[in-house]
């Protein structure tokens, strides 16, 4: 009896045409520009000390993740975004986004401690706030969840075609999730517009990134889901925002998904309660005096006849207003008790 003969399976040559996008060149910034970046970045790190040394009082309670040292990231990146269309999704340390979208700090800071008058009414907390009338879908607590979340929503502007693109915001420790890479998978079989951004701030929680992660170089994790993907200098908004401006490019064209790891670095520890004894001091004070986003943005300043006294006025606005923001949460009243009722979805079985 003749052998049937065995089936031939088509070996596909590796594929090295794929279209990528152009290398982001450095955003060239107006003196304006300039000044409302270092505006947006000095709010974060001034609101991320006062939120700091709340915590330390006893007003705010529960985790509190801040974002001191990574302001280049949101500033730069939302500062190209559509405020009317684009939505934004992020991951626990979410208090520098919301910011950088232009929520007011009062409402953010009423909702660290806990007040009625919070963005989501004192229930969130640090880690989940929300404002859909700004188009901020969170502050998730849940390592990675958003990455998902965030592919709905980029499914939700595909879907309507309102030309909407979502921002969905992850950090190296759950760049190792696995919903991460199902989303990869979706995302790019159904093009949706979804940019992919990777904080990396060199350390998850306490592990640095070459000893968590087999493959380091993050832009590269969606190669086998043909998603491509752009390292950038975390630590400077100019390059966060040319960065932006091409990965919009690239998805508004109809492209699909598109990856942005933004090699960043965070000062203080992964939450409140992290003595950050995994590096040396030497290491953030290098960070600092080599690579600080605001004193970046203060040199490109000085190059267009900026001087520092010229920046105080800026400097004293902040300090006011974040200042008000403080004072206005520890005045304004806590949720009244009965709202533990409300919100509440009850399943039946």
């Amino acid at each position: 009896m003749a052998k049937s003969p065995a089936k031939s399976l088509s070996v596909e040559p590796p594929v090295t045409n794929r279209e990528r996008p152009n290398e982001p060149k450095r955003f060239e910034a107006s003196k304006e520009q300039l000044l409302e970046f270092y505006r947006q970045m000095l709010l974060i790190r001034r609101f991320e000390e006062k939120a700091g040394q709340l915590y330390g009082l006893g007003f705010i309670g529960g985790f509190c993740h801040l974002y001191i040292g990574q302001e280049a990231v949101a500033v730069g990146l939302q500062s190209a975004l559509d405020g009317e269309k684009d939505s934004v999704i992020t991951g626990y340390r979410d208090h520098g986004h919301m910011l950088a979208y232009g929520i007011d700090p009062k409402e953010i800071m009423a909702e660290l401690t806990g007040r009625a008058a919070g963005i989501s009414r004192g229930k969130g907390g640090s880690m989940h706030m929300f404002s859909t009338e700004k188009k901020f879908y969170g502050g998730h607590g849940i390592v990675g969840a958003q990455v998902s979340l965030g592919t709905g929503l980029a499914f939700a502007h595909k879907y309507n075609e309102d030309g909407g693109v979502a921002m969905a915001y992850f950090g190296d420790g759950a760049a190792n999730q696995g919903q991460v890479y199902e989303s990869f998978n979706m995302a790019e079989l159904w093009k949706l517009p979804i940019i992919y951004v990777i904080e990396n701030n060199q350390y998850a929680m306490g592990t640095s990134v070459n000893r968590s992660s087999a493959e380091d170089q993050l832009y590269k994790r969606g190669e086998s889901f043909r998603i491509p993907g752009i390292q950038v200098d975390g630590m400077d908004v100019l390059a966060c925002r040319g960065a932006a401006e091409e990965a919009l490019a690239w998805v508004r064209a109809g492209k699909g998904p598109i990856i942005l790891e933004m090699k960043t670095y965070r000062y203080r520890g992964h939450s409140m309660s992290d003595p950050a004894k995994y590096r040396s001091r030497d290491e953030v004070q290098a960070m600092r005096d080599n690579s600080d986003p605001i004193e970046g943005v203060k040199k490109e300043l000085e190059k267009l006849g900026v001087t520092e006294d010229q920046l105080k006025p800026i400097e004293q606005e902040i300090r006011r207003a974040v200042n008000e923001s403080a004072d206005f949460a520890e005045q304004t009243p806590e949720p009244d008790p009965a709202e533990l009722y409300t919100d509440v979805l009850v399943g039946t079985y």
